[in-house]
């Protein structure tokens, strides 16, 4: 099914973009919420003429995203977040403590805006700041546990008894004569 999205949709598309999708999806969910029409003859020539004549505003909304993407240019973050044993967090560090780091440096963005992966460990990762459908922005963090550490040191292990080296144990003679006997 060919439709045309009237509103950003995560994960599909942008607003005037023509997208193939399952019939059922577009049929059930898109058009019902108003979030996409069929793509038909007229409306992709309405589209057509809507995008000529916004194609000016277009352009100063690309210029506007672009010049907010230079202001996240250079800037990296420092997340401390709660560590148990070794290098694992608990919870993980998602896009709200991403918008909430750049928060506290004077940088103003929405979490939904951010597209991270799911992490759950401590380390270097990225995460990507979309302004526009053609302009983003790769922010690079560091996860560190609430010390600042980045690499906390292993726990002292209790150190191991020495290993007891056992006498091989000798058969008495009666179980010899026992296994002889089953075996008749």
């Amino acid at each position: 099914m060919k439709i045309i999205l009237k509103k950003d949709v995560h994960g599909l598309g942008y607003k005037d973009e023509v997208l193939t999708v399952k019939d059922g999806y577009g049929r059930n969910y898109l058009l019902p919420q108003g979030l996409a029409v069929l793509a038909t003859e007229k409306a992709l020539k309405q589209l057509n003429e809507e995008l000529k004549q916004r194609a000016h505003k277009i352009a100063k909304i690309k210029a506007d995203a672009e010049a907010e993407a230079k202001k996240f240019e250079g800037v990296s973050l420092t997340i401390k977040a709660r560590v148990s044993e070794g290098r694992n967090i608990y919870g993980s560090v998602g896009p709200k403590e991403i918008a909430a780091a750049l928060a506290e440096k004077g940088f103003e963005i929405d979490s939904k805006l951010i597209t991270i992966k799911g992490v759950k460990t401590l380390g270097d990762y990225e995460a990507v700041a979309h302004f526009h459908r053609e302009v983003s922005v790769t922010i690079p963090f560091e996860v560190v546990n609430e010390e600042g550490e980045k690499n906390p040191a292993k726990q002292k292990e209790a150190p191991k008894p020495a290993p007891v080296e056992e006498a091989p144990v000798e058969e008495a003679p009666e179980a010899e004569e026992a296994e002889e006997e089953v075996a008749e």
